[in-house]
């Protein structure tokens, strides 16, 4: 995950950022940390937030249309790296471009975002099942049948971290970025180039295997560009150079 360069008193810093962070990104923070603790806590309750708010393959038995939405506020339970270092890059990334939008529209690139991924993230189940079903010579039908098809979930805001990655970088081009333990900077409009192709090669190596959902965040990077190509053009059309 990238990060600015930073200061001896970078901690100082980061936590006075985060109080004056614009509305949007601080509320979005807040509520996917909250999400996160209600998905730890409830479960004791015999109410498991995943299951019932996880993005689903349709057809199964779990499976709500809302799921498109809620999935990317639900996040892995087993582990606070997952949420962290994506409510990090929201952190570093997301302010920026909130100042340049605003946060309806910032808002809306985030959840448009998040749904591109959830959709991509759906066509690529469906292309497993349907190979799965010519393998094994049944048909689809049967195939959702398999309980295990319910077990098909996918979580995180990682689709809508994407696009606000590519967003970032198509705006802030020459801004440099560092990755972890790497003291190289990195312009932002190569560092976006060189994640999305990451992506696509690591989603392909491991198309069968892998739990990270690689296509999909290809999918709310395809989508952040969509979004962003048809605002400029829009805005032109109505007198408006804002960016």
């Amino acid at each position: 995950m990238p990060y600015f360069c930073g200061k001896k008193d970078m901690e100082f810093q980061n936590r006075s950022r985060f109080f004056n962070l614009p509305a949007a990104t601080k509320h979005l923070i807040i509520i996917n940390f909250l999400c996160w603790a209600a998905s730890l806590v409830l479960p004791k309750f015999n109410i498991d937030l995943v299951q019932w708010f996880g993005l689903h393959f349709p057809g199964a038995v779990d499976f709500y249309p809302f799921q498109f939405v809620t999935y990317m506020f639900m996040h892995d339970t087993h582990s606070l790296a997952h949420i962290f270092f994506n409510m990090f890059a929201v952190f570093m990334f997301g302010a920026a471009l909130e100042n340049i939008w605003g946060a309806k529209r910032f808002l809306a690139f985030y959840l448009i975002s998040g749904i591109g991924a959830a959709v991509v993230q759906e066509a690529v189940w469906l292309y497993l099942i349907h190979a799965t079903a010519d393998v094994y010579q049944v048909g689809i039908v049967e195939i959702l049948r398999d309980p295990s098809v319910n077990h098909l979930i996918t979580v995180g805001a990682s689709g809508a971290v994407f696009g606000i990655l590519l967003g970032f970088g198509m705006f802030f081009p020459n801004t440099p970025l560092y990755l972890f333990f790497i003291p190289i900077p990195i312009k932002a409009k190569y560092f976006v180039v060189l994640y999305g192709v990451a992506e696509l090669l690591l989603g392909v190596a491991s198309f069968s295997g892998d739990r990270i959902a690689h296509f999909a965040h290809l999918g709310g990077m395809l989508f952040g560009f969509i979004v962003i190509k048809y605002w400029q053009k829009k805005d032109r059309n109505n007198g408006r150079y804002t960016y």
